[in-house]
């Protein structure tokens, strides 16, 4: 397919096997923590049950059971962490469509499922700040993928890069258990059939056109004003659209060059949300609306509600940061 996000994903870099996150803490305890009676023991099947109860490539991973099905299975499996929580609207937009690319990718990836309020020792190893974050282990080390919910196509990216990453490491088996491939379709879940616009708006991201993705997502928001997914998706293609080509180092020069500039900051602050300093780009526009006035102090105000949507407004760092833009404010 295209690389209709090339520069885009915050995840990409971050693909090697240099792991930022030390996994030492979560090694297998001297004695292994008993299961559930009648529990499968060991590897991937041990938790196939878990995730979606239907979906064989999706399993819950504790902070008990993380040495044997996730750090076991990444030495032949690449393993992918989804950090959700009940809370999190953004995670409920983001979980279905890890569970299907899973699936789609008939066991060569294994999906693994973390609650974050339940599990506080993963959570504190992996340094979550926020939800949904999605990681990736490979022959034991940790790989930072992203934060935050994704356009589909854009997912499918990274996933494929993990991928070379983990065949360029041996790491090249698939979830055990599963049929091989071919045998296994018959045993996938059906995918649900996109609404058309929705659709509409994936094919153009994956066509590298941007424009029509927002004409697909605005049309789908006219037609249907409380569409969360379409406001969501239509607020990152616009975000990807605005930061087409931009020069990060440039960007701050000029940034650091003009403060009150608001147009600088802004796209310091486009291109920060997109690499994953999401803190640093709320901080920087709520440090401008401090001294900017008029009518460029409402551009500043309206594009940090944009970037609030974009991030997920039940996000801990966009709540965090409403107080402080109203404080600025008032």
């Amino acid at each position: 397919m295209s690389n209709p996000t090339r520069g885009r994903m915050p995840a990409g870099p971050a693909l090697n096997m240099r792991g930022v996150v030390d996994l030492g803490s979560l090694a297998r305890p001297a004695t292994p923590p008993a299961r559930p009676a009648g529990a499968a023991g060991g590897g991937a099947a041990s938790g196939a049950a878990g995730g979606d109860g239907a979906n064989p490539f999706v399993i819950d991973v504790s902070d008990a059971t993380f040495p044997t099905d996730v750090i076991d299975v990444s030495m032949t499996v690449p393993v992918v962490l989804d950090f959700w929580a009940d809370w999190c609207g953004p995670c409920k937009q983001l979980s279905p469509v890890l569970e299907k690319l899973a699936a789609e990718l008939g066991g060569r990836i294994l999906l693994a499922k973390v609650d974050s309020d339940a599990n506080p020792q993963l959570s504190q190893a992996f340094q979550i700040q926020s939800i949904p974050s999605v990681f990736a282990v490979v022959k034991g080390q940790p790989i930072p993928m992203f934060t935050g919910a994704q356009p589909e196509p854009a997912i499918r990216q990274v996933l494929d890069e993990l991928l070379r990453v983990a065949e360029a490491n041996g790491v090249t088996g698939r979830v055990p258990g599963v049929a091989p491939e071919g045998a296994a379709d018959a045993a996938e879940p059906v995918e649900e059939e996109l609404p058309p616009l929705h659709q509409a708006a994936y094919d153009a991201i994956e066509a590298d056109d941007l424009d029509g993705a927002i004409a697909a997502y605005q049309q789908a928001l006219r037609e249907s004003p409380a569409d969360e997914l379409a406001r969501v998706g239509l607020a990152q293609v616009q975000l990807m659209k605005r930061t087409a080509g931009a020069d990060l180092d440039a960007a701050r020069a000029a940034a650091a060059q003009n403060p009150k500039d608001a147009d600088a900051q802004i796209l310091v602050a486009d291109l920060d949300v997109l690499g994953g300093h999401v803190e640093d780009a709320f901080a920087r526009l709520i440090d401008t609306v401090r001294v900017v006035f008029g009518d460029e102090r409402e551009k500043v105000r309206k594009h940090l509600v944009e970037l609030f949507e974009v991030v997920g407004t039940s996000d801990p760092r966009v709540i965090k940061a409403r107080p402080a833009l109203a404080s600025a404010l008032f």
